[in-house]
């Protein structure tokens, strides 16, 4: 049997703050650094020995990534990274307060910017210093492909075809992978392989720093799919994800 496994970075600094985030590169919290190690802690204590790593081009997901393998001490292994894998883009929102935002558009359109398939906020001025355009890491990117704003099931034309020809084919001659990135971009290719609606996508919300294994047969069909911890602790940790664009979040 094969392996894949799914990890959201762990708390960042604006995650903490409630702040939407997108593209900008924040990095980790204090408590994001412990649940990063834990997680490590966990993945070891399975039994995880990964013959390879993918994470995106920001940093919350790449420290979380360094201290994952730290504590699995496979620092060595091969690691990818692609811009592919980067969050939803968040457009305008990017820096805003969900609480307060959604005080201010009402709770059901900052659920819809957040959690729904085909809606996307306001996009970025081009001109935006904020703009990927102007940051040195996406300059070897086809402009057009950068974008100002997203909805998920752009989040997820970007992301699945990184999964499919990259991700996905690693399994031939690795038994077990980790992928580290972020809630959007995880929750697009968990889409992919639940065969889930646009509806039930909406309400699916992946806790930070908690491993979610799939399992692949050797022809690459994927057999099923568990999350690593504490059934009830790991609810709670959705639920708290789901309320952080409301009012009350």
């Amino acid at each position: 049997m094969k392996k894949i496994v799914l990890l959201r970075h762990g708390e960042s600094l604006w995650n903490r703050e409630n702040r939407f985030t997108g593209w900008t590169d924040v990095d980790l919290s204090p408590r994001g650094q412990a649940e990063a190690a834990e997680a490590g802690e966990l993945l070891r204590r399975e039994g995880f020995h990964f013959g390879r790593a993918y994470t995106s081009y920001l940093k919350r997901a790449v420290k979380t990534l360094d201290l994952v393998l730290d504590r699995l001490d496979l620092d060595w292994i091969p690691v990818c990274k692609s811009w592919r894998l980067n969050e939803k883009h968040y457009g305008s929102l990017q820096g805003l307060n969900k609480r307060e935002t959604a005080e201010r558009y009402g709770d059901e359109q900052v659920r819809l910017w957040r959690r729904s398939y085909d809606v996307a906020p306001e996009p970025l001025a081009a001109d935006d210093p904020r703009s990927p355009h102007r940051d040195p890491r996406y300059w070897g990117i086809p402009r057009e492909e950068l974008p100002l704003t997203e909805s998920l099931s752009q989040t997820v034309a970007r992301t699945l075809p990184y999964w499919k020809c990259e991700i996905l084919p690693a399994l031939a001659f690795c038994d077990e992978l980790l992928v580290v990135a972020h809630g959007n971009s995880l929750r697009g290719i968990v889409k992919h392989l639940k065969g889930l609606t646009d509806e039930a996508i909406a309400s699916f919300n992946l806790p930070t720093a908690v491993p979610y294994v799939f399992e692949f047969d050797e022809g690459l069909s994927c057999i099923g799919d568990y999350f690593l911890g504490d059934p009830e602790k790991i609810r709670a940790l959705m639920e708290a994800v789901a309320a952080q664009g409301t009012k009350q979040g």
